[in-house]
């Protein structure tokens, strides 16, 4: 067989967005504009708008790199979406900006070297106050960018405005009595120099794909009332703890450890905070009351009657918190613990929102055995209190409750700890530091006592129908392969990025790469980038990035609208997305923070979940990534993240946990950087213990594209294929050993460590079983 007849050829054919795709693009867009200021100059109702900014024309659509490169049929720019909806527009002007932009096409740079904005058309007072003299309000639009392998820099035209930038808010200021900036981002950016020019509304538009333009358009016109919510807290760069600790070439220190985001600046410097966690404006008011609240054992049940109060209708978001008591593990002040965004209310409609927390899901985690229970979640004794209100800081006590006694909710393995001493932050009633003595764990004999017990080879020849038909178990057809078929298996095609054997422009496959494995009726599984949408030589939709759909805090929304992204993955001849992006927001500077969702593991988790369950609703599958703790771009492929055993499983890893208990994914990808000295993707506690056992991941879990060669420091003759099964990282992607030009070569390791008895072929089948168990699943 001529393996590459297998090729499913796309590349052609047309693919078109569908309407409901469309409307559930736009809907995202316009629920995840954030509004923090405005005067009543919005929304643009009677009134002539004047442009100002080349991204009007040059939209950001997407954040740079594989997870943004998706081949859009068509993309709606900031003006097209105003045309589109019919604005009264200052023409004059935008006719200017056509003829400049189409003389000064920008430069999109190369790989790692995107631009992070782009240059503004030069303007003059008199192009200014001739168009003030002609409309009634002025849109400036400011734009920004970051991508994989490129973070934002604390410079002028990346976080700050640049001089043009500036000029122009000081003339548009001048000349108009009324000025509305719109920020088209990936992510957060400085706007406390925006904020000197009093702007009469501000927006976050932030990168809304291909209909972008239509969406926005949509709220600037007054046809949806703006709803998103703040995923980040905005302050000055300078005070985010972790800044201090962001950008090092081997390795950041996690010196914040939890608290990171609000949990810092709600705890000890609110002082600080510009615009808080889930902080936006709507154009209508809402009020909400308390109807109940109630609590059994260790969950909590809220009523709630939210009710439109104001003069547009419209959706609001109400949020919860919750205050665990200053014991001796110490806490933030407030961490969020549930949220609903109600339907669109009429004037004077009411809604009634039912709400249910359970405690034990926002247990502390003690790494020191301070409270006497070291490795354990545990609810301290003492006073929990649940806040109510519209963001982090608007909050009204409705609940509180004493636990006489300490709870250990759940204890664990000591894993994945620091093998370095390091300052991290705690709260005793205030910041203090201390000095946190790690030891180094010899984990020899508790990796062995768990491996897979070493089972017997059966001779037979089956074919993948045969378990699929239930003639015999997958246990029993694992058994039969031989180590050429079971190597295989284990790692991508060999083929590296664009596999012959499957549709043109797929990431890679997996599964069955060679005659012997296709003889057996294994599949070749095809997997492709995400998150903003199908990543294929063909044409497919390019939705709203990350942070655009958690801005929106509308779970049901974002998971109408991956359904209808898992069926493009289908319709593609592709299995897997990969998909989301869930890392945590350590600091605004992480160049891939347009592809997640928030600084928030809570908001995090649940958005993720709804994204999950509906592509994988649709037949396709799923892969969170990366885990874990890959919150900076910078030489990521070697950075070391230091962080405490608390704050990587209540704040990093906590996201995936809930995506895996609310959605169970079939996949999650490792991530590239160490995690406390050790490579994410060798890491038998973070994989084995932390993410299998301890959050009960029982799907596939794949390496990011490329890996490198390590010896295992514990294990004698333990090279690097098999240091990766012995993690239980089940499949080493794409499969070459990264050398593109002869990608057809295995490396070797595998055979050599089994051959040195460093590992074993049970191990091996471990990893093995799960690759097939997935492969079932797209078995037809």
């Amino acid at each position: 067989m001529d393996l590459s007849q297998k090729k499913v050829d796309l590349e052609e054919k047309d693919f078109f967005t569908n309407d409901n795709m469309k409307r559930l693009c736009r809907a995202s867009v316009s629920e995840g504009c954030v509004l923090l200021s405005n005067d009543g100059v919005l929304p643009f109702i009677n009134k002539k708008v004047s442009i100002f900014g080349r991204c009007q024309i040059n939209t950001f659509f997407v954040g740079y790199g594989s997870g943004g490169e998706v081949k859009a049929p068509y993309k709606v720019s900031i003006l097209e979406g105003l045309i589109n909806q019919k604005a009264n527009l200052n023409m004059e002007l935008v006719n200017m900006y056509q003829k400049w932009c189409k003389e000064n096409i920008p430069d999109e740079g190369t790989w790692g070297n995107w631009p992070l904005s782009f240059p503004e058309m030069p303007l003059d007072d008199d192009i200014v106050e001739k168009a003030s003299k002609e409309s009634d309000v002025a849109l400036v639009i400011i734009g920004r960018s970051a991508g994989e392998d490129r973070d934002i820099n604390k410079e002028a035209g990346s976080w700050y405005l640049n001089t043009d930038e500036a000029k122009l808010l000081e003339i548009v200021r001048k000349k108009f009595s009324k000025m509305c900036v719109l920020i088209n981002s990936g992510s957060i950016m400085d706007i406390s120099q925006i904020l000197t020019y009093n702007p009469n509304a501000l927006i976050f538009a932030w990168q809304g794909g291909q209909e972008m333009g239509n969406g926005i358009a949509q709220v600037l016109l007054g046809n949806v009332s703006p709803s998103g919510k703040l995923t980040d807290t905005i302050a000055k760069i300078e005070n985010y703890p972790s800044t201090s600790h962001f950008g090092y070439p081997d390795s950041n220190i996690y010196f914040e450890d939890i608290y990171v985001g609000y949990r810092y600046f709600n705890t000890f410097k609110k002082e600080e905070i510009i615009y808080p966690f889930g902080y936006g404006l709507t154009y209508s008011k809402f009020n909400y009351e308390v109807i109940d609240v109630s609590k059994n054992d260790n969950i909590i049940n809220i009523q709630i009657s939210v009710k439109n109060i104001g003069d547009y209708k419209g959706k609001e978001v109400i949020q919860v918190y919750l205050s665990k008591p200053q014991n001796k593990l110490g806490n933030p002040l407030v961490e969020l613990v549930s949220y609903y965004k109600t339907k669109e209310l009429e004037k004077d409609e009411e809604e009634i929102i039912n709400l249910e927390i359970d405690l034990y899901d926002f247990a502390s985690y003690d790494d020191t055995g301070i409270v006497g229970y070291q490795n354990a979640y545990v609810l301290e004794s003492g006073v929990y209190t649940l806040h109510l209100g519209f963001n982090s800081l608007d909050l009204t006590k409705i609940y509180s409750y004493y636990l006489e006694n300490t709870i250990i909710v759940k204890e664990t393995l000591e894993a994945c700890t620091p093998k370095v001493s390091f300052e991290r932050m705690v709260n005793r009633n205030g910041i203090e530091y201390e000095i946190v003595q790690t030891k180094k764990v010899d984990d020899r004999e508790r990796i062995i006592k768990n491996l897979p017990k070493n089972n017997q080879t059966n001779e037979c020849f089956y074919h993948f129908n045969d378990v699929k038909n239930g003639i015999v178990s997958l246990d029993e057809f694992v058994n039969s392969l031989d180590f050429e078929e079971l190597e295989a298996l284990t790692r991508g095609s060999l083929y590296s990025m664009n596999s012959p054997l499957g549709p043109l422009g797929n990431t890679g496959t997996f599964g069955a790469s060679n005659e012997k494995l296709f003889k057996r009726g294994i599949p070749a599984i095809s997997t492709n980038d995400g998150p903003s949408g199908v990543r294929m030589a063909c044409h497919s939709t390019l939705i709203p990035n990350g942070i655009t759909l958690a801005s929106s805090f509308n779970d049901k929304l974002v998971e109408e609208l991956a359904f209808e992204v898992g069926k493009e993955v289908l319709e593609r001849a592709s299995h897997l997305i990969l998909a989301p992006g869930i890392n945590i927001h350590r600091n605004p500077l992480c160049g891939r923070n347009f592809e997640y969702f928030s600084e928030d593991p809570y908001l995090t988790g649940k958005i993720a979940s709804a994204y999950v369950n509906g592509v994988q609703a649709s037949g396709a599958s799923a892969c969170p990534k990366h885990f874990a703790c890959n919150n900076q771009e910078y030489l990521r492929y070697q950075n070391d993240s230091i962080v405490s055993g608390r704050a990587l499983r209540e704040i990093y890893t906590k996201p995936f946990g809930i995506c895996i208990k609310e959605s169970m994914p079939d996949v999650i990808m490792t991530s590239y950087n160490k995690v406390n000295g050790e490579f994410a993707y060798y890491n038998y506690d973070l994989v084995k213990v932390i993410l299998r056992d301890e959050l009960s991941h029982k799907g596939l879990v794949i390496t990011d594209w490329w890996i490198r060669e390590a010896d295992s420091p514990i294990f004698r003759d333990l090279k690097t294929q098999a240091y990766r099964i012995r993690s239980t990282t089940d499949i080493y992607m794409p499969g070459s050993r990264g050398d593109r030009d002869n990608p057809g070569v295995s490396d070797g390791t595998l055979k050599y460590s089994l051959n040195k008895k460093s590992i074993t072929l049970a191990e091996i089948r471990y990893c093995v079983k799960n690759v097939l168990a997935f492969c079932l699943k797209h078995f037809k």
